[in-house]
């Protein structure tokens, strides 16, 4: 009996139908960036300082500047690089008094500066900035500057706990019903966050969208890998990443544009019911629908695709093991991911690639922020460097095959993190090229792993495999903040040291797996066991 693969030969392997699908998908992927990446600018810190009473009387009386009204008023100021005292205190005295000097306030009150009391924050914040943010709103800064790691951590702890339950509902229940339960209730929660009335409410509803948005994405990913030939699945996979990329553009042009952080949410949210139409445009897996013995369905799907290239399904290739239709359907299982031992061993090094990536990737970006700079700028620069990684991987992956590609782009990101920590700022050109080569390898890294995760498991079990083995990616996304901030106290150069060892690891560990280049995807545990042969 023909396979799906040599049906689609015979059909189309990358045609309209194809091409029409990766463009519906590719808009899904673009509206994951916001989720992923969306901290960056709807928890943006800005500069701030204490409001004290009556500051900003004297400031208008002494006809100070702003930086003039800080040096004199504001503890221990320096800018950008204010200490704690400086933002999360301020000194007890009484700024409406008359007496008080231009030239010196504190002198004409006290005889020692240093004698003066400091005390907490009792009216607010003052915060630099011509917009709004979760951190302004809700004050998160001080005592409170923790509630802002939590929630991205509910975010990346949502996306690990949907990583297991979406795999399981997308091979249990089919891909197209996963895809468009996860996108109703992502923008559903996301239209809600953007309404929420307190920064608990806030919260959860961004854990929902944790929870839903990344299996939902993933499964668009495992969908279009499905749905095009063995020949074309490394283009359609790279497109669907460069769609990512796309939209870390997008999104920096609507921060930009709208710099209060609830019309963003809301900007960003509700183009994600439009997906809802893919009900009517988009068909099941036919692999998944062969997996589950459903052939006549699968054939039905075949003949719809072989409609849409314009083709027509030879008679001889109408039938798929029709014979087997009612066997036993293969189900989804945890334990499959680690019970036979060549699946076990590309299950292991996979996890420990996706924290790789996600680490590292997630890394520099934080890495990049603790310095002073534009935000829009720096965030820009980060994402237009992910476009060379795209066509580089276009031209090679097909000629070369995926592991030595995959190995070097480690090695380039570790030693360009490693360099990055060991160029003194005096050679700032170098520090940042350096940098740039980094992201651009992590990048690379992050794409590869996306195209040959889906191809190591069978039908049965793929999108399972992928969405457990990612779940590592949102376990490195949890401590990747505590890795950059606080080993950064210790030596401002200390993560881009670990990263770098981190990759370097990565890079020989993706030798060991079976290379994918022109063969078909498994189907059974058997097939998936005799890769590497």
């Amino acid at each position: 009996m023909p396979t799906l693969d040599d049906i689609l030969e015979q059909i189309g392997e990358f045609d309209f139908f194809q091409k029409q699908a990766l463009f519906f998908l590719c808009l899904l992927s673009v509206t994951f960036t916001p989720i992923y990446v969306g901290i960056f600018f709807l928890g943006f810190t800005p500069e701030h300082h204490c409001r004290s009473p009556g500051m900003a009387e004297l400031s208008q009386r002494c006809g100070w500047s702003l930086e003039e009204q800080l040096n004199h008023t504001v503890p221990e100021w320096g800018g950008h690089e204010a200490s704690f005292n400086s933002r999360c205190r301020r000194y007890e005295v009484d700024w409406n008094t008359t007496a008080i000097s231009c030239t010196d306030p504190l002198g004409s009150l006290v005889a020692n500066r240093s004698t003066v009391p400091l005390g907490p924050c009792r009216d607010g914040w003052v915060y630099d900035s011509p917009g709004t943010s979760l951190v302004t709103e809700f004050n998160l800064v001080c005592e409170d500057s923790w509630k802002l790691d939590l929630f991205q951590s509910c975010v990346n702890a949502g996306f690990f706990i949907g990583s297991m339950s979406i795999g399981y509902i997308a091979d249990r229940f089919g891909r197209k019903l996963c895809l468009l339960v996860t996108v109703f209730l992502n923008s559903a929660s996301g239209v809600l966050m953007a309404f929420a009335p307190s920064y608990t409410w806030t919260v959860i509803f961004r854990l929902i969208q944790g929870l839903v948005s990344k299996g939902g994405w993933l499964t668009g990913y495992v969908l279009i890998a499905e749905f095009v030939g063995s020949n074309y699945r490394r283009a359609a996979c790279i497109i669907y990443q460069a769609a990512f990329s796309l939209g870390l553009i997008i999104l920096t042009a609507l921060a930009y544009a709208l710099p209060h952080w609830r019309w963003l949410q809301l900007t960003v949210t509700l183009p994600n019911f439009f997906f809802l139409l893919y009900y009517w445009c988009l068909p099941e897996s036919p692999r998944w629908l062969i997996a589950q013995k459903q052939n006549e369905k699968a054939i039905e799907v075949i003949k719809h695709i072989a409609k849409g290239n314009k083709k027509k399904l030879p008679l001889s290739f109408q039938n798929l093991n029709s014979e087997d239709e009612d066997g036993e359907k293969p189900k989804p299982s945890f334990v499959d991911l680690v019970r036979t031992p060549q699946i076990r061993k590309h299950t292991f090094i996979l996890m420990y690639s996706w924290f790789t990536s996600s680490v590292l990737y997630q890394g520099l970006i934080m890495h990049m922020g603790i310095a002073a700079g534009n935000m829009y700028l720096d965030f820009l620069y980060s994402a237009l460097v992910e476009f060379p990684a795209a066509i580089i991987l276009m031209l090679t992956l097909d000629r070369i095959g995926r592991r030595y590609p995959w190995a070097a782009a480690n090695v380039m990101a570790g030693a360009a993190c490693l360099v990055t920590a060991l160029v003194p700022d005096t050679l700032y050109w170098l520090k940042m090229t350096a940098a740039c080569l980094g992201r651009m390898g992590i990048t690379m890294c992050y794409e590869i792993i996306c195209l040959v995760n889906p191809e190591l498991y069978p039908t049965f079990l793929r999108n399972l495999g992928v969405l457990v083995c990612s779940s590592m990616c949102d376990l490195g996304g949890i401590i990747t903040p505590f890795l950059v901030y606080r080993l950064a106290e210790l030596w401002h150069e200390l993560p881009l040291v670990i990263f770098a060892v981190i990759g370097l690891i990565d890079g020989g560990l993706v030798l060991l797996l079976p290379e994918m280049k022109g063969k078909t995807l498994p189907e059974t545990i058997e097939d998936a066991e005799n890769l590497h042969r």
